[in-house]
């Protein structure tokens, strides 16, 4: 089964490495999975997508419709049939899914990763309009809805989803391996100059607007006055990390906090911290938080973020978008208590029995694939067998 997965890159972000523990995990004698982005750009996956025997495919210009639908004819007369477009691009899902529709893919998958419900809402009318035509398309094109969560599947197929039976919640599944690593977190603070008594504050995200870093600057400063002997540690990439370096200069902070950029390893990072700070304005779920619950490690984090991501209750806390920076800083120092509550063995089993394990991501996955291409196949040799 061929199977066409389009996302805007394969940098490491919270879908792309979803997708990638996908790739690793899924049989691939049965299932050959390609990547489309809309990059020219070299992605951090994209040598193990090749290694893994899969490719990347570049289909570009979106923001020129009439060139991305050449474009994206072109892509599949080049490389084949395909049956399944599995689209991740929110929105533009619908572009993407008509197009898909027209060529003649049975199998046209819109997954939603992001609760955008408060954006979509605040939209101008141009926006408003490109929202309307784009969920109607989705309605009409796609097989199969997925989402992460069940605001992210409100915010694509509406408030009355779960009335139409596509669409449906997938958890996004991770590879808990890793976390079955012991990890000396001495040894993981001396890499960066983090000596063994500091308090660790933790955040894992790209540096853009929704993960919300001014304000997460603003708690760790008020959680300086109270601990001074704090660190924050920040782990990943994006547009705003210089408008944040300089807020953190402007700070005094700058000795105090340690940019980790890009990481393959965040399962080791994770265990040298003491409390993980997650201030997000909107998630379609936020998988850093399962895979810091996997560390064992305390979470404080904004009330926005979904209910499915709390799996361990005694190593989650929530607070409100409202409150000040003092009152999160309170919260976080209150939260270094609670690491060593539980062990880090006994908060992986939970979450490795929880829906947010590859293995039962996976296995909904590939059984959405088979039973959707299946159906659409009978459905064709009934309408044949009807014509002759």
């Amino acid at each position: 089964m061929r199977i066409l997965q389009v996302v805007g890159g394969m940098n490491r972000h919270g879908t792309e490495t979803w997708l990638m523990n996908v790739l690793r995990s899924i049989d691939r004698t049965k299932f050959q999975m390609d990547f489309l982005v809309h990059t020219n750009e070299h992605q951090a996956y994209e040598d193990e997508i090749k290694d893994l025997g899969s490719c990347v495919i570049r289909c570009l210009q979106p923001s020129r419709p009439w060139v991305y639908a050449k474009n994206f004819k072109r892509v599949l007369q080049e490389y084949g049939s395909y049956d399944v477009v599995h689209s991740h691009i929110h929105h533009y899902s619908g572009f993407v899914l008509r197009l898909a529709h027209h060529a003649g893919v049975p199998v046209r998958i819109a997954h939603s990763h992001s609760n955008t419900n408060h954006i979509q809402a605040q939209a101008k009318l141009p926006r408003q309009a490109y929202y309307r035509l784009m969920n109607h398309w989705i309605t009409r094109h796609a097989t199969v809805g997925a989402a992460a969560s069940q605001s992210a599947a409100s915010a694509l197929f509406g408030l009355q989803w779960q009335t139409d039976s596509r669409w449906q919640v997938v958890h996004c599944g991770i590879d808990l391996a890793p976390f079955k690593i012991p990890v000396d977190p001495a040894e993981v603070r001396s890499q960066f100059g983090i000596a063994p008594n500091v308090f660790v504050i933790g955040h894992v995200g790209r540096f853009y607007e929704p993960k919300n870093h001014g304000f997460l600057i603003e708690i760790f400063s008020e959680i300086v006055k109270h601990e001074p002997n704090a660190c924050l540690l920040l782990v990943g990439e994006g547009p705003l990390r210089g408008v944040i370096e300089r807020k953190i200069s402007r700070l005094g902070l700058s000795q105090q906090v340690v940019f980790a950029g890009l990481r393959a390893d965040v399962h080791r990072l994770m265990g040298a911290m003491d409390v993980f700070l997650f201030p997000s304005l909107y998630e379609g779920l936020g998988l850093v938080l399962i895979e810091a619950q996997a560390a064992g490690v305390p979470c404080v984090f904004s009330d926005v973020i979904p209910e499915e991501a709390d799996i361990i209750p005694s190593l989650v806390h929530r607070l409100s978008l409202s409150q000040s920076s003092g009152e999160w800083a309170v919260t976080a120092l209150a939260e270094k208590q609670v690491k060593g509550e539980i062990s880090q063995l006994q908060s992986l089993k939970s979450v490795e029995s929880s829906s947010f394990s590859i293995r039962e991501s996976l296995k909904k996955l590939e059984e959405e694939y088979t039973k959707t291409a299946s159906s659409r196949r009978d459905r064709s040799s009934e309408s044949l067998n009807l014509s002759t």
